[in-house]
């Protein structure tokens, strides 16, 4: 492989430094999954960052040349990713979620959960849309669950949360970007903690810390860039989502729906739960893990949650 000064000066096009990019990530053992699964693309989002140019490029700019400055522009960042180890999206502050883009840094999960499909599809058929209005998402981090609900519920008002004002401030500046501050309104809490008794919600969102202790131990560099508080979930994972299942009910609307993402410990879920309906959605994008009940549903179950 070239090093970083040889290939500023004899690669030239924008193909050369992406393929340059992607065998350098793959010699180097990166690993991905913060919005691409390959070196291939991770080499490609963040040359087309540098070059300023959107995600559908045509392709005879594949081939086009590029200026010694932008060459290496590109070849500094593509070996950042290799030195630090950190997510594409962190080192370009921005990653997509629901067709919509965020700005991210390292207070907060990169977006990528594949509750992003259920939020497009208005969370139809397990509710009818046009009778939502007012959405709850707790754990919000980024605030792109609440923003994208938001999107998609152009009349209803949403509430995100999060325990860290860390988090809530990242939110801010994405609600900022997007205008929504009419619209989402942030509050921190510990779950339901600080919010009012009184409030019902149509539907509530989230994509909880799921992690379990194993699959801590095992994260990558990439991943361990990310606010630790935001992964862990005690030894399986469950430690939040299992406070929310307690909670959800006195905050449901009557047809009110919980959407809740577990990832992999949808094992241990069901493992401890096996009794419970839980309904696991089929994404088209990929993913898994992403359970939905019905207000009623929690309240049926509701003593096998307080074991």
């Amino acid at each position: 492989m070239i090093n970083a000064n040889d290939a500023i000066e004899e690669l030239r096009t924008l193909g050369d430094l992406v393929r340059w990019g992607a065998s350098s990530f793959n010699e180097a053992g990166l690993t991905f999954g913060h919005g691409t699964g390959n070196a291939l693309d991770e080499a490609f989002l963040l040359v087309r960052h540098v070059l300023h140019l959107p995600h559908d490029i045509p392709a005879y700019m594949v081939g086009a040349t590029l200026t010694k400055h932008e060459r290496r522009q590109i070849v500094e960042l593509l070996m950042e990713r290799i030195t630090s180890r950190k997510p594409a999206p962190y080192l370009i502050h921005e990653s997509w979620f629901a067709g919509l883009p965020f700005y991210v840094d390292e207070r907060v999960l990169i977006p990528r959960s594949p509750i992003a499909e259920l939020i497009e599809q208005g969370f139809s058929p397990w509710v009818d849309p046009d009778n939502v209005h007012t959405i709850l998402d707790l754990c919000t981090g980024s605030g792109c669950i609440a923003i994208a609900c938001a999107a998609a519920f152009p009349e209803a008002h949403i509430t995100a949360t999060d325990n860290s004002l860390s988090a809530l401030e990242v939110a801010a500046i994405n609600i900022e970007k997007h205008g929504m501050q009419k619209q989402v309104e942030l509050v921190k809490s510990d779950v339901f903690q600080n919010v009012p008794a009184t409030q019902q919600f149509d539907v509530i969102v989230s994509n909880p810390p799921y992690v379990d202790a194993t699959d801590i131990a095992a994260l990558s560099p990439e991943f361990l860039h990310e606010p630790a508080g935001a992964l862990a979930a005690g030894r399986d994972g469950l430690d939040i989502v299992k406070q929310i299942l307690l909670g959800a009910a006195d905050y449901l609307s009557d047809q009110g729906i919980l959407v809740v993402e577990v990832g992999n410990s949808e094992t241990a879920l069901l493992e401890q739960f096996p009794d419970v309906p839980f309904i696991w959605p089929d994404f088209a994008r990929g993913g898994h893990g992403v359970f939905i009940l019905s207000r009623q549903e929690l309240i049926n179950y509701a003593d096998r949650f307080q074991r």
